[in-house]
């Protein structure tokens, strides 16, 4: 851990308040008590949350999972890896072996793209997302996945440690 998480007690109005409200959402975790050093920092990564649900009514709840996992993957991440395994296995489903169809299997390859090298997307990976989804649609799918690299370069340059609630999931490759 190379940032001291915040301590509730001594913290500031503002990132108790941030995370007070943040608790309606979701839980407080050790990425997020870090990014609390810095509440704008946590609030354009709490974003992440109204991106997620404008991506679930393209991709649906499954796959847009599959997609975050694929990129957390692919920068090994092992925080957002880790809490993306615990969806799916919690879901029934083998994270290391899933069944894909051609559609999923688009997805999974641009988001793989986009943790491996965001910075380019080759045609015949665009391709096919461009064919399966409209410009508004892209746009979207697009934004979350930068979102995403953005949240996994936080935890892998901060050297974030793993939650332990999500110990029982972590994968081999960590």
């Amino acid at each position: 851990m190379r940032i001291r998480q915040i301590d509730y007690s001594t913290a500031p109005e503002a990132t108790r308040r941030a995370h007070d409200d943040h608790l309606s959402i979701a839980r407080i975790t050790n990425m997020k008590c870090t990014l609390l050093r810095s509440v704008p920092a946590f609030d354009a990564l709490m974003t992440w949350y109204p991106l997620r649900d404008a991506t679930i009514p393209i991709l649906g709840e499954r796959l847009t999972t599959i997609f975050a996992h694929a990129i957390s993957a692919e920068t090994d991440c092992l925080i957002c890896s880790t809490f993306f395994r615990r969806i799916l296995i919690d879901a029934g489903e083998d994270p290391d072996h899933l069944e894909l169809d051609a559609r999923e299997q688009a997805v999974v390859a641009f988001g793989r793209r986009l943790g491996h090298s965001p910075f380019t997307v080759p045609d015949e990976i665009f391709a096919p997302v461009r064919e399966l989804f409209d410009e508004e649609e892209i746009v979207t799918i697009t934004a979350f996945g930068a979102l995403m690299v953005a949240t996994n370069v936080v935890n892998n340059a901060l050297e974030i440690p793993l939650d332990e609630y999500l110990e029982p999931y972590r994968g081999e490759q960590h």
